[in-house]
């Protein structure tokens, strides 16, 4: 079928899909955490059972079992290798139940694009493309694009299915606040869909019947004539008795079905919890849908709008950005937040560190992945107590984008204003190994997200949050990296992600601030934002061969090793070379990031007094 042919198909009324095929299949006894794309391969007849009921039901549209059938998602279960196999099996077994038109499902690739994840676009357009070309294999009529979640992924699943000659209709799915997880909103969505050029645009799964009719009204006006989807589930999820019900009847259904044709959408269908006794209600509703007049619908449930944020009138640069812009050598200082709910000990540290000449404490976020203080408290109390600026580590690591955005409307909420954007360490190594590990986020797009959404007075969706923040935000670098185009490349997406300043790992050799400097300015020019060079002082030789052959990122010459192998005074040995390290990057670098040893504020203390005295 190519685009035309589709065009002349709705023109003859609006089109029928089935409903819920993965519902189906745990209804049919496959545990929900099957794959159920292998079961083309392993159980084919089963799948073909749950299409053939949803043709005998009045669909006239079968979408294949391959929702999941991508590179990322058939990887976590061991069966990637078997993607074109289950693709291309998905449309014969749609095709086997005697459907009029089989479409190729294409679901999210369960990773997140750059700048919030990994993934570059074109990584995922190549992926798309992959599972595409193994539906077109199997002989799919067009192709559904659907679930989706983040425009940005699925506009490069357009643009992979633009290089066929089939159909394409796209879809995504709203939470209960009408927009996207990432944010996006139903007339976001309609406009950028109807700019591809897709066949079919609208919105399947979400919240139930009501909010998907709500959303496609919304869309109308935005889709430049295109064709509306409208697949919803049975109603919302809900827990009973330890599985998941969807309480909408076939009735509810069927009276959705005459309204969604009435707003607009020439594709019908269902989703999740949609079986097929709801389709059947919906093809006997279809069948005087043309006929029926827009009142014998329900109405969409309208969404009270939410009050209006009052504005904040900006603030004037931290402490700690001035210190950087004004070109004084600059000293921040890391601790780490108590283990347990008092954090005496580190306010008095913080206190010492102030009275010595630091200029900043930076309160990492559970170091190691160990259980602590949230850093909030801490920089909050140190703030309040000790009167020193703290910059607040924020790892992406454990937040999804939600809980990102939340957390930074806390942080500023206590007052914190310099940020430091990292991963974070993995939970793996701490204390509760089997907590969530995943990161929606880069350090890269935490700093965009800051920078280009919240200091501009709106959150990711572009939804105001009351007036713009003032946050400063660093970002991580590793100066011993052994794949330095690697780290300068990375570094270049966080400078232009609107990075503030650097804080580095700690080094052993001034010049690899240089090595750094000219791989940089031979590829991106001059740095351009002010760098912090992590200086960790030594205590013991047996101290300084740990770091060496165990810590990750650090790197200790031969020769820094046996000075603290041969000194009488290692303690004292170790200030020396530390205070030699800062008198080496003075003119090179905008200041230190000082890390106590073992928790050594006093050692800390001492070597900014030297710092401050030179």
């Amino acid at each position: 079928m190519n685009p035309a042919e589709f065009r002349a198909l709705l023109a003859r009324g609006p089109l029928l899909a089935d409903g819920g095929t993965g519902t189906s299949l745990m209804a049919a006894g496959v545990p929900p955490e099957a794959c159920f794309e292998d079961l083309n391969l392993s159980s084919p007849d089963l799948v073909v059972g749950v299409h053939r009921a949803f043709v005998e039901a009045g669909a006239r549209l079968v979408v294949t079992n391959t929702f999941g059938a991508n590179r990322y998602k058939l990887a976590r279960s061991g069966v990637a290798d078997r993607l074109r196999s289950i693709c291309a099996a998905g449309a014969r077994l749609a095709r086997a139940a005697g459907t009029e038109i089989a479409g190729g499902s294409v679901g999210p690739l369960g990773v997140r694009l750059a700048p919030y994840g990994r993934v570059q676009r074109a990584e995922a357009r190549e992926a798309f493309a992959a599972q595409i070309n193994a539906l077109m294999d199997g002989g799919v009529d067009l192709l559904v694009l659907e679930t989706h979640t983040d425009l940005a992924e699925l506009e490069q699943a357009v643009l992979a299915a633009r290089e066929t000659h089939l159909p394409v209709l796209a879809t995504l799915t709203f939470t209960r606040d009408d927009r996207t997880l990432l944010g996006e909103t139903a007339v976001e969505a309609a406009r950028r869909l109807a700019a591809l050029g897709v066949d079919a645009l609208g919105v399947n799964c979400s919240q139930g019947p009501s909010q998907v009719l709500r959303l496609i009204e919304a869309m109308r006006p935005h889709s430049g004539g295109i064709p509306l989807v409208a697949k919803p589930n049975a109603g919302g999820p809900q827990s009973v008795g330890g599985r998941v019900a969807y309480p909408a009847t076939p009735a509810y259904l069927a009276a959705h079905a005459a309204a969604f044709v009435a707003a607009g959408a020439q594709v019908v269908g269902g989703c999740c919890g949609t079986a097929p006794a709801h389709i059947s209600a919906m093809a006997g509703a279809l069948a005087e849908a043309l006929a029926a007049p827009r009142a014998s619908g329900p109405e969409p449930v309208p969404r009270e709008p939410e009050p209006a944020l009052e504005s904040e009138p900006p603030e004037p640069p931290t402490r700690l950005a001035r210190a950087l812009g004004s070109g004084d050598f600059v000293i921040s200082i890391e601790m780490d937040p108590p283990r347990g709910f008092s954090a005496a000990r580190l306010v008095a540290a913080a206190e010492t560190c102030a009275e010595a000449g630091a200029d900043a404490i930076s309160v990492a976020d559970s170091p190691m992945a160990r259980m602590r203080m949230s850093p909030w408290a801490a920089c909050h109390l140190i703030q309040r107590e000790a009167g020193i600026e703290c910059v607040l580590h924020f790892p992406t690591r454990g937040r999804n984008l939600l809980r990102i955005q939340g957390d930074l409307l806390a942080a500023h909420a206590l007052g914190i204003r310099n940020l430091f954007a990292c991963m974070g360490d993995p939970t793996a190594i701490g204390d509760v190994p089997e907590a969530a590990d995943r990161a929606d986020v880069t350090a890269s797009g935490l700093v965009a997200l800051v920078k280009g959404s919240f200091n501009r007075g709106q959150d990711r969706a572009g939804a105001s949050i009351g007036g713009a923040t003032s946050f400063v935000v660093g970002c991580a670098l590793d100066l011993n990296a052994v794949d330095l185009e690697r780290e300068v490349r990375v570094l270049a997406r966080k400078i232009g992600a609107g990075a503030d300043f650097v804080l580095s790992q700690p080094v052993y050799d001034a010049g690899k601030l240089d090595r750094l400097r000219v791989a940089y300015e031979a590829r991106h020019g001059p740095v351009g934002i002010p760098i912090l060079v992590g200086i960790l002082p030594l205590v013991t030789a047996r101290h300084a061969e740990f770091l060496h052959n165990e810590v990750p990122g650090i790197e200790i010459p031969a020769a820094v090793r046996d000075r603290m192998a041969a000194a009488a005074d290692p303690r004292a040995e170790g200030l020396a070379i530390a205070s030699e390290l800062v008198a080496g990057v003075r003119g090179r670098a905008s200041g230190i990031y000082l890390i106590p040893p073992f928790g050594r504020y006093d050692l800390a203390a001492e070597l900014v007094e030297r710092v401050r005295r030179a």
